[in-house]
């Protein structure tokens, strides 16, 4: 099993390429950005973990930008957002910048991708929430045009366009892993349908044994074979390390507050020595 690490690189956090470098230097295999472009004022959406919306999910950098920062800072570190939600990002530009990034780092990104939980948010860049499944998969089959022909063309209920032509195509072929986020009821067919990874949230008392078992009979009756599932990771334990383990987890990616070295450098290096319990497992 791979170790990962994400964090909010934000206005008031510890800088992305000092962070990314940090990362890399305690062994630790990939860090991840998540991403939103802003949080309309008005609130009416309710955080998802409940409470107060943490200051962080609007003082967020741009991921591309950061994990730039992280990719020139490190050598070996794979960078990947965790996630990039595609229904508020134009998908022929995004295509671009993926490549390029992945062209930047050596071919080191994972393209981690999501639906997004804020209504207004995404009705800010013309998004309706009740379509925003079928939006997120035309972009993502459209970007895989992209990148996978010389002339692309798609046409969907949301996407079109004839014929054209988008260098750099990424490092990675076909292209960068797409990790497809999210703990819904339909989530796991569209890992299958158009996702390399599967990228669910543990939650205290959740388990994912039968749920990974599902997807890998979902991707048997695909005429596909075993898909990995990495997963973000917000209990810190032995414990829960060694349950996810059985599951079947090929990554586990541990969260680490926005904040400053002072605060961030110590977390990296506790969650370090819980990985080095369980390297070799």
């Amino acid at each position: 099993m791979e170790y990962g690490i994400m964090m909010f690189p934000s206005d008031f956090s510890m800088p992305p390429g000092d962070f990314a470098r940090a990362v890399e230097e305690r062994g630790f295999e990939s860090v991840l950005f998540p991403e939103h472009t802003h949080i309309p004022a008005s609130r009416k959406t309710p955080f998802p973990a409940g409470g107060e919306l943490p200051q962080i999910y609007s003082h967020g950098m741009d991921p591309f930008v950061a994990l730039t920062a992280a990719a020139v800072a490190t050598t070996r570190l794979r960078i990947g957002t965790g996630v990039c939600l595609v229904v508020e990002r134009d998908p022929i530009t995004l295509a671009k910048q993926v490549a390029s990034l992945d062209l930047v780092s050596g071919g080191r990104f994972l393209f981690g991708i999501g639906g997004g939980w804020n209504r207004e948010e995404m009705e800010d860049h013309g998004t309706d929430y009740a379509t925003r499944w079928t939006l997120l998969r035309e972009r993502v089959e459209a970007m895989q045009a992209i990148w996978t022909q010389d002339e692309a063309t798609y046409h969907g209920q949301f996407v079109n366009f004839d014929r054209i032509w988008s260098w750099p195509k990424p490092v990675q072929k076909p292209h960068p892993p797409i990790l497809v986020g999210g703990n819904g009821a339909r989530t796991l067919q569209r890992v299958v349908r158009y996702g390399d990874e599967w990228m669910p949230i543990a939650r205290p008392g959740l388990t994912f044994g039968d749920r990974i078992k599902e997807l890998q009979d979902l991707s048997a009756k695909a005429g596909r074979g075993p898909i990995p599932v990495s997963m973000f990771y917000l209990s810190s334990t032995p414990k829960s390390v060694e349950e996810h383990q059985r599951e079947g987890v090929s990554r586990l990616v541990m969260a680490v507050n926005s904040a400053g070295a002072d605060e961030v450098l110590p977390r990296l290096d506790r969650l370090a020595a819980l990985v080095r319990r369980f390297e070799g497992n």
